[in-house]
């Protein structure tokens, strides 16, 4: 069973968590990939000092969205039968890995996501207010117009079923990513399950690079990467085309 699930952990700049990440990772018995995507620090030197994992890196950085996009085709060439995949900042904890995989091997679900607000978004002191505010809008916007049921949508931490892989097409690559996933989840007709996991916030004063850190900018740019997806989804040629499944 080990060898039929990969971890990947898309790493940028994370020179300050990847050993000890790593570590915990790799004591947990499944093989791993980092898609180090385009490391300026000493990430990359710390890679090369490790054993026992596949690094695919990127010449530059390519956004965090082309990191699963990378890690989604390798989990397919090597065929696997589950990807899951955690940050490297040490707000997903790898010990809480086998609660995916316990979930995955129940084949219930084709998506595993993590929740960090299995009960709703909630007020905590360690969670930037623009974060929360903005996860909360985006998640309800997901339920309201795909159907979903979700609690989380911007959570990393999630499994995936390598089979159903080959329905997304990911162009967006940078942290708007999920907004385009989540419709082609729903296009798909995917079954998606959650698992709560604890709220971490180590460092709240991260960056999204540019325009993005700001909150107005961010949250505009996340709703027109979802609308540019559902326009893809509802166009009636594409749909002929791609044999999409109606989005809600």
């Amino acid at each position: 069973m080990p060898n039929d699930i990969l971890i990947a952990i898309p790493v940028y700049n994370e020179q300050l968590y990847l050993e000890r990440v790593l570590s915990q990772v790799k004591s947990i018995g499944y093989d791993v990939l980092v898609i180090d995507d385009g490391s300026s620090d000493d990430t990359p030197q710390i890679l090369r000092q490790q054993e026992g994992i596949r690094v695919i890196t990127h010449p530059e950085n390519r956004g965090y969205g082309q990191s699963l996009a990378t890690a989604f085709k390798h989990a397919q060439l090597a065929d696997y039968d589950w990807l899951i995949t955690i940050d490297c900042d040490e707000q997903h904890e790898p010990e809480q890995i086998p609660l995916f995989v316990q979930a995955a091997l129940t084949g219930a679900a084709d998506i595993i996501s993590g929740t960090r607000y299995p009960t709703g978004i909630e007020v905590d002191a360690s969670v930037p207010a623009d974060r929360r505010r903005i996860n909360q809008s985006i998640t309800a916007t997901i339920n309201e117009r795909l159907g979903l049921g979700i609690t989380d949508a911007f959570c990393g931490f999630k499994a995936y079923r390598v089979a159903v892989l080959s329905n997304f097409e990911v162009t967006v690559p940078g942290y708007a990513m999920p907004m385009q996933w989540w419709v082609q989840v729903a296009r798909a007709n995917l079954s998606v399950a959650e698992v709560p996991i604890r709220l971490i916030y180590n460092d709240p004063t991260r960056h999204f690079g540019g325009l993005l850190d700001d909150p107005t900018v961010r949250l505009d740019h996340y709703m027109k990467v979802f609308e540019t997806e559902m326009a893809t989804c509802s166009d009636e040629s594409s749909k002929a085309q791609a044999g999409c499944q109606p989005c809600h």
